[in-house]
């Protein structure tokens, strides 16, 4: 793939990540163009913002068109009821991918989760072959997602880089974070290294940083060539004096996904 894009699509611009990445990804395309249904700041120099709905096909066609890779950060972010995630997750997903193979473009970056895998027991390692074990709506949305980009590989050929995200943040905020965290700086290098990686195929990785205990296994995508330079470790000691120990049989110290494998249900 090419060292810089001439016109980069970064989906969910409004959000957290989105932010960081409306900044980070500017080296690595001629014209960002940033997308959300939400309020984005206004449009800066070799910049294109453009609000739009996930669930409307027709917006999201016009929104693909002309762009070389897809960064898609877009859709709910956060466990809960099933509708907002069916339209933005399920539907929003498929109108991206329907766009991308209409408009010939060849390569998504998928921000999956690691609650596509949260009830994978802590105490399994995890490879980026692990079958999904959803622990949410939202989980389910990831699987999902991790299941469709692949289709449109095997038959259309867009490659997929999905990242099953784990919890980027400034810094970690529990004790689960200390191991699921993913600096932005990470990230950033992560997302440049899917989408500068000359042939990815479909290949899943754990997005984290290199913490001192781990869930995950990367070595089945270490063609991405993603080596993390950042560490939880010294966040340690604030975030333990900071975060009671949740006893052995609360299900979110038994499973990987943490609160999530707790939530809902909720009223349809």
């Amino acid at each position: 793939m090419a060292d810089k894009f001439n016109r980069l699509l970064l989906t969910g611009a409004a959000g957290g990540l989105g932010k960081v990445l409306r900044e980070s990804l500017k080296p690595y395309c001629g014209t960002l163009r940033l997308s959300d249904i939400a309020d984005m700041a206004p449009a800066r120099a070799n910049e294109e913002v453009v609000r739009c709905d996930l669930a409307d096909a027709q917006a999201i066609d016009a929104l693909v068109k002309g762009v070389d890779a897809i960064v898609h950060l877009g859709g709910v972010s956060v466990e809960g009821p099933w509708g907002p995630i069916l339209a933005a997750n399920f539907a929003g997903l498929h109108n991206v991918y329907e766009s991308a193979r209409r408009h010939g473009v060849k390569r998504i970056v998928f921000a999956s989760s690691n609650h596509a895998v949260g009830f994978h027991r802590q105490s399994e390692m995890l490879d980026v072959n692990a079958p999904c074990r959803p622990d949410g709506n939202y989980g389910m949305s990831k699987a999902f997602g991790e299941d469709l980009s692949r289709f449109y590989f095997d038959r259309y050929g867009i490659e997929t880089v999905c990242l099953r995200i784990g919890s980027s943040f400034p810094e970690p905020r529990d004790r689960r974070m200390l191991i699921t965290w993913l600096s932005y700086n990470d990230l950033t290098e992560l997302v440049r290294c899917a989408l500068q990686t000359p042939k990815v195929g479909h290949t899943i990785v754990y997005g984290v940083s290199n913490n001192r205990d781990k869930w995950w296994d990367n070595s089945g995508a270490a063609h991405l060539g993603y080596l993390p330079k950042d560490s939880s470790e010294p966040f340690r000691a604030k975030v333990e004096a900071a975060s009671p120990i949740l006893p052995d049989d609360d299900p979110a110290k038994i499973y990987q996904g943490g609160g999530f494998v707790k939530a809902g249900p909720y009223e349809s």
